[in-house]
């Protein structure tokens, strides 16, 4: 499999891992005396997935020149 290759299924599966965790952030807010510090576990997880979403994708943009 080429670097490009993996990188796009990095991608696929960290973004499989941020739907997710939108469902249990959800999830967890609807039920009653939720765990504050476990929600803001989650939603900080769910920031560096999006973080390292993004430093893929832009691994797999060519730079282009000013």
């Amino acid at each position: 499999m080429s670097h490009p290759e993996q990188v796009r299924q990095r991608i696929i599966e960290l973004e499989v891992e941020h739907r997710d965790l939108d469902q249990v952030i959800a999830t967890l807010i609807l039920e009653s005396g939720y765990d504050e510090l476990q929600l803001r576990r989650l939603k900080k997880r769910k920031l560096q997935l999006k973080d390292h979403i993004t430093l893929l994708k832009m691994q797999l943009t060519p730079d282009v020149p000013a």
